[in-house]
């Protein structure tokens, strides 16, 4: 939870805002810390369901049910910006970069090193030295397939009933019931 009025919370708000903010913020980097914390927490509780359940509970913001599985290792920039559906799957070394909010709906598959980037930084090398930064959100429908080391990048929406093919850049957003492949991804064929 957000206090609006603590100048702790400041980098955050902006961050949740859409707006530029300090990534090296020592609030926002605590909160990556203790993401990270969790994260370990899972490779360590996976064969003991009712912790293994409790663990995802607690790392993202989200979760539709207690089938939600994720192979360790996984990553989360914060874990508590991303929201799952109902029986979410995610296979190992995969990446979340959740410094915006991702939605991603129920029976929703994730291949191996499947990475999804909300963050954004200049592409000025002077304005990139600030540590100024930006996130855009992220949305995945439901019964989405996304295949083995895909990447979403910023500000994507994903339609429902998609398949992503492995290796693919999803630049931009994806309209439901199609396969889209390669760099950039693009439409090979409707379903």
């Amino acid at each position: 939870m957000v206090n609006n009025d603590d100048a702790k919370y400041a980098e955050q708000i902006k961050m949740l805002a859409g707006k530029p903010y300090f990534g090296g913020d020592p609030y926002l980097t605590e909160l990556r810390k203790q993401s990270q914390e969790r994260t370990a927490n899972l490779a360590v509780v996976r064969n003991e369901p009712e912790k293994y359940s409790a663990a995802i509970r607690e790392l993202l913001g989200t979760v539709g049910d207690d089938k939600a599985i994720m192979e360790s290792p996984v990553f989360f920039d914060y874990g508590c910006n991303t929201h799952v559906g109902k029986r979410f799957y995610m296979n190992a070394m995969c990446v979340i970069l959740d410094c915006a909010r991702v939605d991603i709906g129920d029976d929703v598959l994730f291949g191996p090193s499947v990475q999804v980037y909300t963050a954004e930084h200049p592409v000025d090398p002077a304005a990139r030295l600030t540590g100024v930064e930006s996130a855009r959100p992220i949305k995945i429908g439901n019964n989405v397939w996304v295949g083995g080391g895909a990447i979403i990048l910023p500000g994507v929406t994903i339609g429902n009933g998609v398949t992503i093919g492995a290796g693919s850049v999803v630049t931009k957003d994806v309209p439901d019931n199609v396969v889209v492949v390669g760099n950039p991804a693009r439409i090979v064929k409707h379903v």
